[in-house]
């Protein structure tokens, strides 16, 4: 089993190396097939551990390979961790990657550039894993900025195109503070412990739970103050509240590009690291909490930014984000097990919504602008059928009781344990994240059902659009929502995608469908304690997810009715009034701006941060640099050599007699001297 693990690990940095290096020779066909068909292995490779884990038993073990990091006290080895979190995450990242690698040749099939494209995608895949099965914070960090290498190769890989260098940049320079934050609470750790190893690590918290800082005359806690600096980190890689402005901008990377790595894989790896230093936050009570409040603000701040955009892509880019905070402030009420389930199941049903998307923009010509669309039902009827799945399950429809899609059992659970946290007193936010959650819900029903309306239904505005050859947006900021320009648009004529698109859709389709309910028992269910075997700790307090199948029957029922309503209203608007908030957009309005501004965030860290730093930059060039160092520096040496030389230049007539007058007076002067010292 070692063995076929390591392969499953490094099949895919096989892949991007022969791909990336050998692409130009062997061929866009070769390079694909090599990049695809090792991923595919990584696939098989995780299932099987996967399998071995749940239903054989297979114990968790650590495999060293080689030593990477020894000084003094700082010891770090390059490590594969295989334990329950592990074996969960190697499955969502190998699945969704091999799908998109599949997915993306017909996607792709126009560009010219495909090698690098998927060596891209297998050098991401390979950064991941080598993430997930971190055995120390060390290896944890290399994977961690692995995936923000690829990320910024990826989303920038239309490099000619100014919108997509820029998203690039903006991606890889909010991801640098957050990770400034995460590489701080590694140090805090180390001092803290003597150890970055996990293993090592674990075992000391609870002796160490009381240990103070001492800082600007106050003591601090030693657990909070590293949980929450490591979950900066997490903050910036995973978009929540505040550093949140990378994800949408990201859009302007291919389609598959944010199937793989903004909806299912990297926006994930900080959810997975809180789960995993789970030891960690049970004894740091108040990073916890800041964790569930940030959660909960993330959940509906994007929640009420999704309800106003047009673009279909970034409106599944808020709901991730909106997503992922469900997943941090259920990891912050103590449910840590609701938290990977709904990352497990999030994974199918968001990956599928992306690459449907893809599927419409390829059938569209490449238009993103669901104002441009409508009536697509007939003209692409897989499509619309898997992603009326995907929103069934991203809304969570289901019937307590009975059963739903995956969303459903996942999402539910996190709303019930943040209501079970509340009632227990384990967290003082819990109120605050249950009725966040449900609010939140009524929304994603409300964006989710918009999209597919907008999309699908309704009159099909694509044909009025290649009547009068109107390239002109409906509004003033349509033209934020074009996708990339190096295809041409050519007449609007939508189509179905081909077989290799549509495969990997109906896949997924099924992951969306069947995952909640096949696996909620082994997750959060009677059997998840044999399940995770330790991997995610839970102390004697803790009784959350327990008390979550208990909590009151209004509480199981919420949900299903608030997205109902959400559901309703997004009929009303958009089927049985058709027409109605178009013309509400149109008029706008202060609410309209601030939500399809986004919460003008971007405008504010525009005048704040980038602004702040031009002039901090500016002052330290044009006044510190310049007329400091070096007007008092070389140039301030040069212009006093200068006038000095000015000035003796009037000594030098160019006169031998005069210079030979000169040496007579020294050598006068010299004699007179010493006579004087003589006598």
């Amino acid at each position: 089993m070692e063995t076929l693990v390591t392969i499953g690990v490094f099949a895919p940095l096989v892949g991007a190396a022969i791909a990336g290096l050998f692409g130009r020779r062997i061929g866009d066909t070769a390079s694909m097939a090599v990049t695809t068909g090792l991923l595919f292995v990584s696939c098989a490779v995780a299932w099987t551990v996967f399998y071995q884990h749940t239903w054989g038993h297979m114990e968790a073990f650590t495999l060293r390979l080689l030593p990477f990091i020894n000084i003094g006290d700082f010891q770090s080895a390059w490590s594969i961790r295989i334990d329950a979190l592990s074996a969960v995450m190697l499955i969502v990242v190998t699945t969704v990657s091999a799908l998109v690698h599949l997915y993306s040749w017909g996607y792709m099939a126009d560009d010219p550039h495909k090698p690098r494209f998927f060596a891209y995608l297998s050098l991401f895949t390979f950064a991941m894993l080598a993430l997930v099965t971190a055995a120390d914070f060390m290896q944890l960090f290399f994977g961690w900025e692995g995936v923000g290498l690829a990320s910024y190769l990826l989303i920038g890989f239309w490099y000619k195109k100014d919108t997509a260098s820029a998203a690039a940049i903006k991606a890889f320079v909010v991801n640098r503070v957050g990770d400034f934050g995460f590489a701080l609470g590694i140090m805090t750790v180390f001092w803290m412990f003597g150890t970055i190893e996990f293993a090592e690590l674990f075992p000391q918290i609870a002796s160490k739970a009381g240990t103070t800082w001492h800082f600007i005359g106050q003591d601090w806690s030693a657990l909070d103050l590293a949980g929450a600096l490591l979950f900066v980190g997490a903050m910036g890689k995973s978009a929540q509240f505040l550093l949140h402005t990378w994800l949408p901008d990201a859009m302007e990377g291919p389609t598959p590009v944010s199937a793989l790595i903004h909806a299912a894989t990297m926006v994930t790896a900080g959810v997975y690291m809180v789960c995993l230093l789970s030891p960690i936050y049970e004894y740091a009570p108040l990073a916890a909490q800041i964790i569930a409040v940030v959660g909960a603000v993330t959940a509906l701040f994007a929640a009420t930014v999704g309800l106003a955009q047009n673009d279909i892509k970034r409106v599944i880019a808020y709901s991730t984000c909106s997503q992922l905070g469900y997943m941090f402030f259920a990891a912050g009420v103590g449910a840590y097990q609701a938290a990977m389930f709904h990352l497990f199941t999030h994974a199918f049903f968001k990956a599928l919504l992306f690459l449907g998307a893809g599927s419409v923009i390829h059938g569209m010509h490449h238009e993103q602008d669901m104002r441009k669309m409508g009536g697509l039902m007939k003209l692409l009827p897989i499509t619309y059928a898997v992603m009326t799945i995907g929103t069934i399950a991203i809304t969570g429809l289901g019937i307590p009781g009975v059963g739903g899609f995956a969303g459903f059992y996942s999402k539910d659970s996190i709303i019930e344990s943040a209501f079970a946290s509340a009632t227990s007193g384990h967290s003082p936010v819990a109120y605050f994240a249950f009725f966040v959650g449900l609010l939140a819900a009524c929304l994603t029903a409300y964006y989710s059902w918009r999209l597919i309306f907008m999309t699908f239904n309704g009159k099909a505005v694509w044909k009025e659009e290649a009547a009068h050859d109107d390239h002109h947006a409906h509004d003033a900021h349509a033209h934020d929502d074009h996708a990339h320009d190096d295809h041409h648009h050519g007449p609007l004529k939508p189509h179905e995608s081909p077989a290799i698109m549509l495969v990997p859709l109906l896949v997924l389709s099924i992951g969306a469908i069947f995952a909640g309910w096949y696996f909620a028992p082994e997750f959060i269910g009677h059997h998840e304690a044999e399940f995770w075997r330790g991997a995610i700790f839970v102390g004697e307090h803790n009784h959350v997810l327990h008390d979550s199948h208990d909590v009151p029957t209004w509480v199981k029922w919420a949900p299903l009715v608030l997205t109902l309503i959400g559901t309703f209203v997004a009929v009303w608007f958009y089927i049985l009034h058709a027409g109605l908030a178009r013309r509400m957009a149109d008029r706008g309005g202060p609410l309209h701006a601030f939500l399809y501004n986004k919460w003008y965030f971007d405008e504010l860290y525009q005048a704040t941060f980038v602004r702040g730093a031009k002039a901090l930059g500016d002052l330290f060039w044009k006044i510190g640099d310049i007329k400091i160092i070096d007007g008092l520096g070389p140039n301030g040496v040069a212009w006093l050599s200068q006038r000095v030389g000015r000035r003796l230049s009037i000594w030098q007539s160019g006169y031998v007699y005069h210079y030979a007058f000169v040496m007579l007076l020294g050598v006068a002067a010299l004699l007179a001297f010493a006579f004087s010292l003589a006598s």
